[in-house]
């Protein structure tokens, strides 16, 4: 890091200081100002805050270490953008309709006040233990491999590049986000979408050039890495359906990574969740003026979500390019002697090609980029989950408490955020594989919840009885399952051998995460449905413009006026850009 590399990344935190400020300055204190903004957000800040919170510094690391080492195979989900257009268009109605601050609340209205209960409580631990500790993770990675050489004495214990860099920005995004709340996290975050798609764009111009541009990358790899299809169809078995047993295990995997099941029916599922009912995304629809900006906002943010299989996969394509031709020799220690990947040391091929690559001015453009991701998401994290504990669990309690006193609690569950996430930081740092180990955790947590929001706006006589027991059944079977893997996935005393090969828990341990994620989607679907119709019917008062079913002729009449044909236009272009990706990634 250079001397004007330094000066930028000050001028970037100037900046976000002042953004923060400013919003800090206009906020009135109550729970529609700190939690939604005010209900005032307007579209391009609902779809680039959006984008933002997404795109964490998990992504920056994660998908560039994905493109060295399987290409553009995690592209699948990237192009989950149409989830987007389905949050616009068909959630957003119901969102807007019910003015409420959480997903629990929209589902507390639906079914009951017991639901609402069990879905805060099990988001906002998921928000705290997940989300939090793979920023952290991979903001470490970031940090450790641009400033090794950084070092701090503290009361004789020495901290490295790792926990300075992290809890340097959990404590300054931690700082604006209770001072600002929502807002404050909505206007910062579209000053950091500028810098971020700014400052990884400038890496894959820069990685192309050096390397000689596209159709040099091309010839240098693999075609295999440039095909989208090959994880879901491989070879020899484009005319059958039937799954491929990997020698010793009971997981079914195509080149050890991307079924094709779980890739065409998993996949889906958990996108559908998270862009259209977790807390974390749909806040920032919530927080839009009417529901004519929510949409366009979703919009817009599904433009955003398809930059980054260019921002981030193709790096990571680039940088291994640019290995095994030995034009950065920085870069070698992505390959082995053999000239193979390895894997641990492709993560770090994002920032390993701003620390080589890169000339100083550039390098600070991009840093400042990667400090983004890092601090949206976590910004991102830190509002969703304070408004959770106040508005779902906290006014439980006190259901007297004064606007004044919410926003307080707001703060001060922010604050208790910030701290968790600082005392969560040595157990991440140590904990090998915990990236891979949280990446399924969405897989077990998600598929009951997007049943109950799904398939509760779309069947009016699905009940709170149905609702309840596909909660907890989907949550029962998906702690079990992270119960069985944690000791397996941790190396905890006593399972450094697994388990014995053949016994139940060895075959639970081993089944693919997206296989049961989808077991798991089954048994809630099943469980909400058997039990509903065994039971008496939802009052009809209760259902009121919160089912398709149930929607009055005058709200379907104002929701028809909120769109025009420029919002089907650019949805349609979505979906022919995602088509066009998939049928030019092809080897």
């Amino acid at each position: 890091m250079a001397g004007l590399d330094w000066v930028i990344i000050g001028l970037y935190f100037t900046l976000l200081l002042t953004v923060a400020w400013w919003v800090a300055r206009r906020n009135r204190d109550t729970p529609d100002d700190y939690f939604l903004a005010g209900r005032n957000l307007g579209w391009f800040l609902v779809g680039a805050s959006i984008f933002a919170s997404n795109i964490g510094s998990e992504h920056v690391v994660g998908l560039a270490g994905a493109g060295a080492t399987s290409g553009v195979a995690l592209a699948h989900y990237e192009l989950h953008a149409w989830c987007l257009l389905v949050l616009g268009w068909v959630f957003v109605p119901f969102y807007s309709r019910a003015l409420v601050y959480t997903m629990p609340e929209f589902l507390g209205r639906r079914f009951s006040p017991t639901a609402r209960w069990v879905l805060s409580v099990i988001t906002l631990v998921a928000h705290v233990f997940t989300k939090f500790a793979v920023s952290i993770f991979a903001g470490g990675i970031v940090f450790a491999t641009l400033l090794p050489e950084v070092s701090l004495q503290v009361a004789g214990a020495t901290f490295n590049s790792f926990w300075i860099g992290s809890v340097a920005v959990v404590l300054l995004t931690g700082l604006y986000t209770v001072l600002g709340g929502m807002r404050a996290v909505a206007y910062t975050d579209a000053v950091q979408t500028f810098i971020l798609v700014a400052g990884s764009g400038l890496l894959t111009v820069f990685g192309l050039a050096k390397l000689g541009g596209w159709h040099e990358l091309r010839r240098v790899l693999d075609p295999d890495l440039f095909n989208l299809w090959k994880p879901l169809v491989p070879a020899g078995m484009q005319g059958t359906w039937a799954p491929v047993k990997e020698a010793g295990r009971i997981a079914w995997y195509f080149n050890g990574n991307y079924p094709w099941l779980g890739m065409l029916f998993c996949a889906p599922i958990i996108g559908l969740w998270y862009w259209c009912t977790d807390q974390y995304i749909v806040q920032r629809a919530l927080g839009a003026k009417d529901e004519r900006t929510a949409r366009r906002g979703s919009i817009f943010a599904a433009y955003l979500k398809l930059s980054p299989v260019f921002l981030f996969i193709i790096p990571g394509l680039i940088a291994l390019a640019l290995a095994k031709t030995g034009r950065v020799a920085g870069l070698g220690v992505m390959l082995d002697a053999q000239g193979h990947v390895i894997p641990q040391a492709a993560q770090a091929a994002f920032p390993l090609m701003v620390k080589d690559l890169l000339p100083a001015g550039l390098r600070g453009i991009v840093v400042a980029g990667l400090l983004a991701a890092l601090m949206s998401s976590m910004a991102g994290a830190f509002n969703a989950s304070s408004t959770l504990f106040t508005m779902d669990l906290y006014q439980k309690f006190r259901p007297q408490a004064s606007q004044h006193q919410l926003v307080w609690v707001g703060r001060a569950a922010t604050a208790a955020m910030v701290v968790i996430s600082l005392l969560w930081i040595p157990v991440i740092q140590g904990a090998r594989g915990l990236y891979d180990y949280l990446q399924g955790v969405q897989g077990y947590l998600a598929p009951p919840i997007f049943t109950v929001f799904v398939f509760g706006i779309f069947n009016k006589r699905l009940n709170s009885k149905g609702c309840l027991a596909a909660l907890l059944a989907g949550f029962v079977l998906g702690v079990f399952r992270l119960a069985v893997d944690t000791p397996v996935s941790l190396h905890l005393a006593g399972f450094a051998n697994g388990y014995a090969p053949g016994s139940f828990l060895w075959i639970v341990n081993n089944l693919y995460f997206q296989y049961y994620s989808l077991f798991i989607f089954i048994v809630s679907v099943v469980v909400m449905v058997v039990v509903s119709y065994a039971t008496a019917p939802p009052a009809p008062e209760q259902l009121a413009g919160l089912t398709y079913g149930t929607v009055t002729t005058e709200d379907r009449a104002q929701s028809r006026a909120s769109w025009s044909g420029r919002e089907v236009i650019a949805s349609a272009v979505v979906l022919v850009l995602i088509l066009a990706a998939y049928l030019y990634f092809r080897g």
